[in-house]
């Protein structure tokens, strides 16, 4: 069983009707986002418990829940064959976004909330040395973790050849590289790769790559964040897009 905190987090994993078996809310006042939470779960079926909060508290394990826990079965991410089928199918979306060693779960999270915005199809994350969709990296994502499909794999550059081989261009980040993000065709099916806290890309994953772009900076911190470079690259997909539908219109 996993468990999940807080009130947007537990909303979104409901409203997206993931597999949760209960909601544990402890007693005393209740707003209308933790009332909105009981509608919701009694609605889908979800028993309710409420408890006095030192057992919300050793529920959670941690004080900072906002009042609510979930407790929800383990899922299984999706295959990476079931990724690639669900972004082929029509009205897809034809972005993908490949973590590197992303260690952080909140950046982890940060990163599935700004891909979900940018309308990516989903993420493909590595089974070792990366963060997992823990507690923590769920609730940086604001919710976006219920929603976005994510896939583990054992090998992220083989998974790089099956995507490549399913129409993808391979577009990984890094900061030595020459050429911008701005300078290359964004439009077609894309698959942005983003590499690790302080180490980037690993070299066989640069090597996996069609191009590798860098973002322009001035002054002396010339490195961003790996999930605001995130928001950075997606969101250029987005005005690429836009602006190429908008001639074909």
């Amino acid at each position: 069983m996993e468990r999940l905190t807080g009130i947007h987090p537990v909303r979104e994993a409901l409203a997206a009707r993931r597999p949760v078996q209960s909601v544990l809310i402890a007693r005393g006042r209740h707003g209308d986002r933790l009332e909105d939470i009981v509608r919701l779960a009694r609605r889908n079926g979800v028993p309710v418990r409420f408890e006095e909060r030192p057992q919300v508290d050793r529920a959670a394990g941690t004080r900072d829940h906002q009042g609510v826990v979930a407790l929800i079965a383990a899922e299984a991410s999706v295959s990476l064959e079931d990724l690639l089928a669900g972004d082929g199918s029509p009205g897809a979306s034809g972005l993908l976004v490949l973590l590197d060693g992303v260690e952080d779960p909140q950046n982890l999270g940060a990163i599935i909330r700004t891909a979900l915005a940018a309308g990516a199809g989903g993420a493909v994350i590595p089974e070792r040395r990366a963060a997992g969709l823990t507690d923590a990296a769920v609730r940086a994502s604001a919710g976006a973790a219920a929603h976005l499909r994510v896939a583990r794999v054992t090998n992220l550059a083989r998974a790089m050849k099956e995507i490549k081989e399913a129409g993808y261009w391979l577009v990984g980040l890094d900061e030595r590289a020459e050429r911008h993000h701005t300078d290359i065709d964004l439009s077609e099916p894309v698959a942005l790769v983003l590499g690790g806290e302080g180490k980037g890309l690993h070299q066989l994953v640069k090597e996996c790559c069609d191009f590798l772009v860098s973002i322009p900076a001035s002054g002396p911190v010339r490195s961003l964040n790996v999930s605001v470079a995130a928001g950075v690259v997606l969101f250029e997909v987005v005005r690429q897009r836009a602006a190429k539908r908008a001639q074909r219109g």
